[in-house]
């Protein structure tokens, strides 16, 4: 998994699958574009406007649990 964010464009994307390649993408939501596979697997997802949106862009953390 990757997470990326582009303050020029202030996009938030998140890879959950690098390796899978996109077959369509869907703004569900405004803002939100989901990327999916050819079998309709979510392979990644943008945020746009994403200072907006998110409470800090420009930090993530990441905890696994279990």
């Amino acid at each position: 998994m990757k997470a990326t964010y582009d303050a020029r464009s202030d996009t938030l994307s998140i890879i959950l699958r690098a390796d899978a390649a996109v077959a369509e993408s869907d703004e569900d939501k405004p803002g939100v574009i989901l990327d999916h596979d050819e079998d309709g697997n979510l392979v990644s997802f943008e945020i746009l406007d994403a200072s907006k949106r998110v409470t800090e862009a420009r930090r993530i953390e990441f905890e696994t649990v279990g």
